[in-house]
């Protein structure tokens, strides 16, 4: 007898859980009691955060409190409808004016999320017979909004301009969009932006940045990977509020064509309540923090190579980073949620990042400028912890396997 709708919808969902938990790739939620910041709470147990995007420690930064304290007093809790009705107020205003000047743009729209930006504007500007070309590590929502765009969807290697070139030299029926992340979220490395930028100016694409972790980290007044550059020509660039300013939300800086393009079909930015306008005064805040304190960059500067001097002192397998974030390849899934284990147990909180969401696992640690030496200094002793355990298991492995098959030569790289 056929199973009832329910009964078959719940097989399949037990059955994909039961193989994520068996690869070592389920997905759970730990809930802190503290405010981001240097140190987070869970079950009470204070740890020292290496897993937050909160690369300029602003998210807990009294001055944003206040900030946001004095802004609901004037402004409420709630934008109270979409920016096209009546939800749009003098805080998104000006933090959009704000943030066109932080990026060197004319002008700027706001969006709810990162992942909403990233779609309202692959949809809005693409359509059946455009071709969307990504590179392969883009992040989930840059993918997404091309599979939902109706355009083709190509994907070059990563960081290969080559591959790219072919791809736009190929004929297409439609127009060419070039998406790609900024600083890549999961190996921290960054595009060549001149390199794309020449290869759509010579096959006449239109180029678009997502620099959701470049944003307030790089450029000499915070204004992203673009500006570290020297870039303001950019056509199409994306940013999230949420990172290094340390509050919610998003944002897209161009032209004033394309923002007045946005507003008419961006439906993710059309058919949504605005975001809270005690954010948006709240970013405004960090915005001022960000180009009056530059020693907040510098010194996390400092602590990004501080760190990796002392992960390569130990011959640590780093991804080449030189942005906050620092991801540690691993072997395995199952070796990631055990490094992450051990590092838990030594007090520090580390994410291990698995598949789906990366191609192969590592620990993702992130840097803020709210860390000291100090804490640099006991979080590559726990590596060398975990890295001696790792090498006192395999010799043990190996011995065991000397003592059952003694014909077979053994080596160790420990």
């Amino acid at each position: 007898m056929t199973a009832c709708a329910p009964q078959a919808w719940d097989q399949r969902m037990t059955e994909r859980l039961e193989a994520r938990r068996a690869q070592s790739v389920y997905r759970q939620r730990h809930t802190l009691s503290s405010a981001q910041g240097r140190e987070v709470i869970y079950q009470g147990q204070p740890y020292l955060n290496f897993a937050s995007n909160d690369y300029l420690g602003l998210a807990a930064d009294p001055r944003l409190m206040e900030a946001q304290r004095l802004a609901v007093k004037q402004w409420g809790v709630g934008a109270g409808s979409a920016h096209l009705v009546c939800g749009h107020q003098s805080p998104h205003e000006a933090l959009e004016d704000a943030l066109a000047t932080l990026t060197g743009r004319p002008a700027a729209l706001l969006f709810s999320t990162g992942y909403m930006a990233n779609l309202g504007v692959i949809q809005a500007l693409t359509q059946r017979g455009d071709e969307v070309i990504q590179d392969r590590l883009n992040h989930a929502s840059l993918l997404d909004g091309a599979q939902l765009s109706g355009a083709r969807l190509k994907r070059y290697q990563h960081q290969d301009i080559a591959s790219l070139s072919q791809h736009l030299s190929a004929p297409c029926k439609g127009l060419k969009l070039v998406v790609s992340d900024g600083v890549f979220s999961m190996d921290g490395d960054c595009a060549d932006i001149p390199a794309l930028a020449s290869q759509c100016q010579a096959h006449q694409a239109l180029l678009m940045i997502d620099d959701a972790h470049g944003l307030g980290v790089l450029g000499p007044r915070g204004g992203g990977l673009c500006q570290d550059y020297g870039l303001d020509t950019v056509p199409i660039l994306v940013g999230t509020l949420g990172k290094a300013l340390g509050t919610a939300g998003a944002f897209v800086a161009g032209s004033h064509a394309l923002i007045d393009y946005l507003t008419n079909f961006a439906r993710t930015a059309i058919y949504t309540t605005a975001q809270p306008p005690a954010v948006a005064a709240t970013t405004l805040k960090a915005i001022e923090l960000v180009q009056q304190e530059p020693e907040r960059r510098q010194h996390l500067r400092q602590l990004i190579q501080y760190f990796r001097e002392g992960a390569q002192a130990l011959a640590l397998p780093l991804l080449n980073s030189q942005t906050p974030i620092q991801p540690l390849a691993l072997s395995s899934s199952a070796q990631a949620l055990d490094w992450q284990a051990q590092l838990a147990q030594a007090g520090l909180w580390v994410g291990a990042i698995r598949p789906p969401t990366v191609p192969s696992p590592r620990l993702r640690i992130t840097l803020t400028a709210a860390h000291q030496i100090s804490d640099i200094d006991r979080l590559i002793n726990a590596l060398a912890q975990c890295l001696n355990k790792q090498c006192s298991n395999r010799q043990s492995e190996i011995e065991e396997s000397v003592i059952t098959e003694p014909q077979t030569q053994a080596t160790s790289s420990c």
